[in-house]
């Protein structure tokens, strides 16, 4: 409804009426400008009816929801199930070119800004969040690992002679993964152990630089976010040999947007030394669907050199839920989430710990992690080695999810390199534990019914236990009496 349609209604009701109603319009209208305007989160979250008007208005501007479009070419926003049509609004097209993820579609107005808005309305988020002096990002719809991957690849072109990846040990696959997918040799940099924390050896990484040559490595892959009692990455100091050797540097910021720790230590790490790009998960920081990442940098180019790698269009759909997200929270709710985060993480430690106490178990100290946390299963593992995977398999069943067991000495080969201790970050960790985080979204119901179960599994678990003993000592104790009597 434009001012002339308005205009035509007043023949057929009330003019005082519709004016009231194209004024109720017009606030609405007033949303959409002020985000086309300034591309930055609202303050305050939009109301459902508000966004849904502005998907609509996004839509019929792509060329598949045209009045008598008739299209000839192999793909034109046909859909045959209405109801995928509506998940996704009618926005069809998807984002980019064939060229450049980031690229402008002439047939697809609607979608195309959309994508513009939603890397817009996410830069400012993580400006908001704590790095201030980022310059750019755009959403990828695909995960942390291939996002990393596709960061790789850019980096081939500007260092040809290049094949290894200077990588602080942290175990989990897809970021180990993402180095070999893009065709380089990964360098495990062993963590060191200081106190109860696995951190980064500084001193070992500029040796293995030194070692190999600079002029022969990608880049230093560093990580932010991660599992207790591996801890952040020191990047203020990686940042600084990265800039000294002039050798790029990657972030995985996996689960990292929602935590100001970690993104002080990219800022700063950006303030003192070099740090090309961070990565960061749509699902795990602004609770959408899987499928989704972020790729930020300080460098303007570097991203639209990334953006331009990635081969063909792609996916509308973690743009889409992520827009619709942050417009419904608005800056505000978001800033109110990540501030409940903060609070469930001083309860859920000061709570483990006394559940930790009561079983003669320990809070693991790890200052330095500012989501998860570690506690040990010392006693749990000394009397008998399944217990520790058997607690894990009883938290799971009892619909606790998210809760890790890592038990001592566990091997694992990932693409030909074997990780000895793997899931501890660490060859020889000095005793088994259990890792709980508090993530963006949890409350403190969560809390309380885990430690519930936990407290009623660990009791199971000490019981199995005893009885298993007494059964092995009646067992040796029969024999023994048997070998006497022969």
């Amino acid at each position: 409804m434009n001012a002339e349609n308005f205009g035509s209604s007043e023949r057929l009701v009330t003019a005082a009426y519709v004016r009231q109603g194209a004024q109720g319009r017009r606030a609405h209208e007033l949303r959409l400008r002020a985000l086309l305007e300034q591309g930055k989160c609202p303050e305050d979250g939009w109301d459902e009816s508000t966004i849904e008007l502005f998907l609509h208005e996004l839509a019929i501007m792509d060329s598949n929801n045209f009045l008598g479009n008739c299209g000839v070419g192999e793909r034109e926003g046909r859909v045959a199930s209405g109801l995928v049509a509506r998940r996704h609004y009618r926005l069809i097209h998807g984002i980019g070119r064939s060229g450049d993820i980031s690229a402008v579609q002439p047939k697809a107005a609607g979608s195309s800004l959309l994508n513009k808005l939603t890397n817009s309305v996410v830069l400012d988020i993580i400006k908001l969040t704590g790095v201030r002096t980022v310059t750019n990002c755009f959403v990828v719809p695909m995960a942390t690992g291939m996002s990393l991957t596709l960061c790789f690849l850019t980096l081939r072109h500007k260092r040809p002679k290049a094949k290894y990846i200077i990588w602080p040990r942290i175990d989990q696959k897809s970021c180990f993964k993402s180095m070999i997918t893009a065709g380089f040799e990964p360098v495990v940099i062993e963590n060191v152990l200081e106190g109860d924390e696995l951190r980064t050896d500084i001193e070992a990484v500029e040796a293995k630089i030194k070692a190999l040559g600079a002029e022969n490595i990608l880049c230093v892959h560093s990580t932010t976010s991660c599992f207790a009692p591996r801890v952040p990455d020191r990047l203020e100091e990686l940042a600084v040999i990265c800039a000294n050797y002039d050798i790029p540097h990657i972030v995985n910021n996996a689960y990292g947007v929602q935590s100001s720790k970690c993104m002080h230590l990219i800022q700063q790490g950006a303030r003192v030394g070099r740090i090309d790009a961070f990565v960061q998960s749509l699902d795990k920081n602004f609770m959408v669907p899987v499928g989704g990442a972020i790729i930020a940098g300080f460098n303007e180019a570097f991203v639209q050199e990334i953006s331009k790698m990635y081969p063909g269009r792609a996916s509308a759909s973690p743009s889409l839920d992520v827009l619709i997200t942050l417009l419904s929270l608005g800056a505000s709710g978001y800033k109110q989430l990540l501030k409940e985060r903060k609070e469930m993480f001083s309860y859920l430690s000061s709570e483990l710990k006394k559940l930790a106490d009561n079983h003669n178990e320990r809070l693991l100290d790890t200052p330095h992690n500012p989501i998860s946390l570690a506690m040990s299963l010392k006693n749990l593992d000394e009397n008998n080695d399944a217990a520790v995977t058997q607690l894990g398999s009883m938290l799971f069943t009892r619909q606790v999810s998210g809760a890790r067991v890592v038990p001592c000495g566990s091997v694992q080969t990932v693409n030909n390199y074997t990780f000895k201790g793997f899931m501890s970050h660490a060859n020889d960790y000095p005793c088994a534990y259990l890792n709980a985080a508090s993530a963006i979204g949890i409350k403190k119901q969560d809390v309380d019914v885990f430690l519930k179960r936990l407290d009623k599994c660990l009791k199971t678990s000490r019981k199995e236990a005893k009885k298993e003993k007494s059964v092995n000592e009646i067992s040796n104790s029969n024999t023994g009496t048997e070998q006497l009597e022969d």
